[in-house]
């Protein structure tokens, strides 16, 4: 059986602001206000798709089209100027197009409810179906428009990953993660399930499951709550560290787990 001391010392060794690059959770913690960092982290996680640099750099650029204070520049940009402003961008299966309706997804929302938080509040009820709340969330931000790469469809089985390393790091709070919402406890969190999770999942014995999706979320969510209740997700970081950072490889992780 996993144990809880092993995911501990990991925690502490890795969990720290030295391990985040390469990562687009670089991006956000250099924003100081709560308002900021939630719709910096939602675009960054929601770019977090296919080669690591490739993610680096299209967020970058698009956060250098939104200048210091995102907030203020999306509530103040209609829509035809952002069209206008992305119309060459490009990142993988994300056109400008879309990435104009996602920004425009970002500033109705906030204009309607006063921050992404609240939006999510609306639908989310503690120790309830987090999962009602998500896909929820995720509905009302496609409403604006096509989002399909950024925002998966909801009523699919998708993990929803993207989607939930948003919540990881707009929830939870640590050297890592940046805390800027107080209403959602992090015992509803849901695990980031990516290829690199899930292969240390597996390594380490949360599942037995060959496919990455929403059950699977689940599942090992449910057996890292087993392990730490209050905050299961709270090891995500430490273990996706295996297979990302050039330095620390997934037969790393293995040799570790042999010693169960």
């Amino acid at each position: 059986m996993l144990k809880k001391s092993l995911l501990e010392k990991l925690y502490i060794k890795y969990n720290h602001l030295c391990y985040v690059s390469p990562d687009p959770l670089q991006f956000c913690r250099p924003y100081k206000y709560k308002e900021q960092q939630e719709i910096v982290c939602l675009i960054a996680a929601s770019f977090a798709y296919g080669n690591v640099k490739q993610i680096i750099k299209a967020v970058n650029n698009i956060l250098l089209n939104l200048g210091p204070k995102p907030k203020e520049f999306l509530l103040n940009t209609s829509k035809a100027e952002l069209c206008k402003i992305f119309k060459n961008f490009k990142y993988r299966f994300t056109t400008g197009a879309e990435t104009a309706d996602f920004l425009w997804a970002i500033s109705q929302t906030v204009k309607e409810y006063g921050s992404l938080e609240n939006l999510f509040l609306k639908f989310y009820k503690p120790n309830k179906d987090f999962v009602f709340a998500l896909k929820n969330f995720a509905a009302h931000l496609r409403s604006y428009g096509n989002i399909n790469t950024l925002i998966p469809n909801p009523a699919k089985n998708s993990a929803l990953k993207r989607l939930n390393l948003f919540l990881r790091w707009c929830v939870r709070c640590d050297e890592v993660d940046l805390g800027c919402w107080t209403g959602v406890d992090c015992a509803d969190l849901l695990i980031p399930l990516d290829v690199h999770m899930h292969r240390a999942a597996k390594t380490l014995g949360l599942t037995k499951r060959n496919q990455a999706d929403l059950k699977t979320a689940l599942e090992i969510s449910a057996n890292l709550a087993k392990i730490n209740p209050q905050d299961p997700i709270k090891y995500d970081f430490c273990l996706t560290r295996f297979g990302i950072r050039p330095d620390m490889s997934e037969k790393d992780l293995e040799e570790l787990a042999k010693k169960l």
